[in-house]
């Protein structure tokens, strides 16, 4: 992936558009009354009053913001933005004059999700639309959000006549001292989250999500939604001051005629609750454009690469997995890569007819043949990219049965691979397909428009312990991380919960590889060990993953800090699942805080570690008053527990 940039100040390339859609919003009241620049419109509120954005006119350069919050401490500076707008090669948005700002638009919306933190999303904000004028004397116009848990804002563009986004001023300003935890971008998204308090250093490209703690309990989380065709995704670069993290579009030249925007810049604003619990990335997105979606079922995998390190060319290897997800009664089955040239007794169709009999539903996987095709790239490769190809192949996966596709190793953020992204969730929603996609940007909002998107790699997950030994030891802290920066966002495909070692040893515990799909959020949660170590673990413990959900009805962040520790909660139905990961090396006491539950009597079922390498499990099953829930449970070191709480 290219990128460019023009020196002075902020300015690197915006390579994405799309025609110019709002994400569809309910109960909207416009209204033509405008404020005029000046004292008046300095100040923007959210709904709340909690986020305030004071803005001030930069002399022949749009806008620069401050956004504060205000929280239990009293108002705490969050950051400044001292550079916004964009211009194109035509040189559209140069020299940008504020004219007016329209007076602000409530907007209040309520969306369901098949997939997710919570099933139904609601939010409130307040939208505000400033209109320039360029030194062309053209139009531009910048949409700002403020909602009770984040800020989202984009440019808007009119009447362009053949021209393309030539660079971004966007620019956070980040103080030094700032604690702040930032992955180095890498087109796979696949690195750690470390802790940090400086923006020097060697690296200076980072990429989505970026989580900053602005004060003792003040958090905003930086990232992008809604990515539309003739769109690219972003990143940030504090290339030239080390404060300033610039918002840097990858490559697009597509020329554009008409009407066009940017993504939406989002920052997730609040406590590190409600950070976490946020779904501010799909409520700026565009509604779903599936009319129908009673084919969509989210659930666990069985997984074969993971514990051999190979795909699934090997017919018998590939029964075993059948067979387990059948005997922990989950649902589906994945097939991954080299099926195209499987053999030792059977073939893809063999293995096909085969789970079908033990009622497993199948995933098949794809190269998606834009980045790595050579040099022993596994298959298939080049059937989904011609429009008639992947046509003809989703439709031949259709008349299959197959229930959804995983699509690997994809080109970056550049604008064509996000089109291609678009186009294989169409056609794969044509012919009732799931799409997980691997080696892949991070979700930006597809997960509302596209639900039949139910998880996406961009993380370093358990699958890195077949590639190196770096794992091992940054395992606990980086899987106490994950749950306030990338899972924000969106699904997260991590490969969790195994009890065994691939090729490079693990050595958190197990009730904290238990943990990690309640913690973890994937629509598709992918079961990666080996059938003879599942099937060895106490009953209790098989049941809990043939009956774990991966869809939620509510979310709650009961206690965490990154790197530190995390206690996760989600309910399905009536029945809550609470996980929690200690992220140290030394033994904590986890502090519960139960006032999620109603009063009552509940069943409740404890899965922590017994600190016996040979027995490593302790199980408790008890019925008990909400008061008579423990209020501190031992963790050992990387060690967690798992309780699910059912009311009598």
């Amino acid at each position: 992936m290219k990128n460019r940039w023009i020196v002075p100040i902020a300015f690197l390339p915006l390579l994405g558009l799309v025609p110019m859609q709002a994400a569809g919003m309910e109960g909207t009241v416009m209204t033509t009354a405008c404020l005029q620049p000046g004292a008046a419109a300095e100040k923007l509120l959210s709904p709340d009053g909690r986020i305030c954005l004071t803005y001030s006119e930069v002399q022949g350069n749009g806008i620069s913001f401050n956004l504060s919050y205000t929280g239990k401490q009293g108002q705490t500076e969050v950051m400044t933005l001292p550079y916004t707008g964009m211009q194109t090669r035509k040189g559209r948005g140069a020299g940008l004059r504020l004219e007016r700002v329209d007076k602000p638009v409530h907007i209040s919306e309520n969306y369901t999700m098949l997939t997710g933190k919570r099933k139904v999303c609601s939010n409130e904000a307040e939208e505000y639309l400033f209109h320039f004028t360029d030194s062309l004397g053209k139009p531009f116009d910048m949409r700002v959000r403020l909602y009770d848990d984040g800020i989202a804002f984009r440019y808007e563009l009119s009447g362009l006549d053949k021209d393309t986004p030539a660079s971004e001023l966007t620019t956070y300003r980040i103080a030094e001292g700032t604690r702040r935890w930032m992955q180095k971008f890498n087109l796979s998204y696949e690195d750690f989250f470390p802790m940090s308090e400086t923006g020097e250093g060697e690296n200076r490209h980072w990429g989505y999500p970026a989580l900053i703690q602005a004060g003792e309990d003040v958090w905003a989380l930086l990232s992008e939604a809604d990515i539309d065709r003739m769109q690219s995704a972003s990143s940030l670069m504090n290339d030239v001051l080390a404060t300033d993290y610039r918002v840097v579009p990858a490559e697009n030249d597509r020329e554009i005629t008409g009407d066009w925007h940017t993504p939406w810049r989002v920052a997730i604003v609040g406590s590190l609750k409600d950070v976490t619990e946020s779904t501010l990335v799909t409520d700026v997105s565009r509604p779903s454009r599936l009319k129908d979606t009673s084919w969509i079922r989210p659930g666990s995998v069985s997984w074969i690469y993971w514990a051999y390190n190979r795909g699934s060319r090997d017919y018998q290897l590939v029964k075993q997995y059948i067979d387990m997800a059948a005997e922990l009664k989950l649902p589906y089955v994945l097939i991954d890569w080299e099926w195209d040239i499987m053999g030792n007794g059977g073939t893809i169709e063999d293995a096909l007819k085969y789970a079908a009999e033990r009622n497993v539903h199948t995933l098949l996987w794809y190269n998606s043949s834009t980045a790595w095709t050579t040099n022993g790239a596994g298959g298939p490769l080049f059937k989904l990219n011609a429009p008639e190809n992947r046509e003809k192949e989703f439709a031949w996966l259709e008349e299959h049965g197959v229930a959804g596709v995983k699509i690997d190793f994809f080109e970056g953020d550049t604008e064509p691979t996000m089109e291609y992204c678009q186009d294989l969730l169409e056609s794969a929603a044509r012919h009732k397909l799931m799409v997980n996609f691997h080696g892949a940007t991070i979700p930006r909002g597809w997960q509302r428009t596209y639900p039949n998107l139910m998880s996406v790699e961009a993380v370093y997950g358990a699958e890195w312990y077949n590639n190196a030994p770096v794992l091992t030891d940054k395992a606990a802290a980086h899987n106490a991380t994950l749950p306030f920066t990338r899972n924000v966002v969106g699904p997260m495909d991590y490969t969790p919960c195994t009890f065994s070692d691939s090729q490079h040893p693990h050595i958190t515990s197990h009730a904290h590889e238990l943990a990690l799909p309640v913690v973890f959020e994937s629509g598709l949660q992918h079961w990666a060990d080996k059938p003879e170590s599942y099937l060895a673990q106490p009953e209790a413990v098989k049941t809990f993953m043939g009956q774990l959900p991966v869809a939620w009805d509510e979310t709650r962040l009961v206690s965490g800090y990154p790197g530190d520790h995390v206690i996760m909660a989600r309910r399905s139905g009536k029945q809550w699942y609470v996980g929690a990961l200690n992220g140290k090396d030394t033994a904590c006491s986890f502090q519960m805080d139960w006032s999620f539950l109603k009063e009552g009597r509940y069943r409740l079922t404890l899965f922590e570690d017994s600190g016996d390498k040979a027995s490593p499990w302790k199980i408790t099953e008890v019925t008990v008053d909400k008061g008579s829930l423990p209020g501190t449970l031992d963790g050992q070191p990387r060690g967690g527990f798992v309780a699910v709480v059912q009311p009598e």
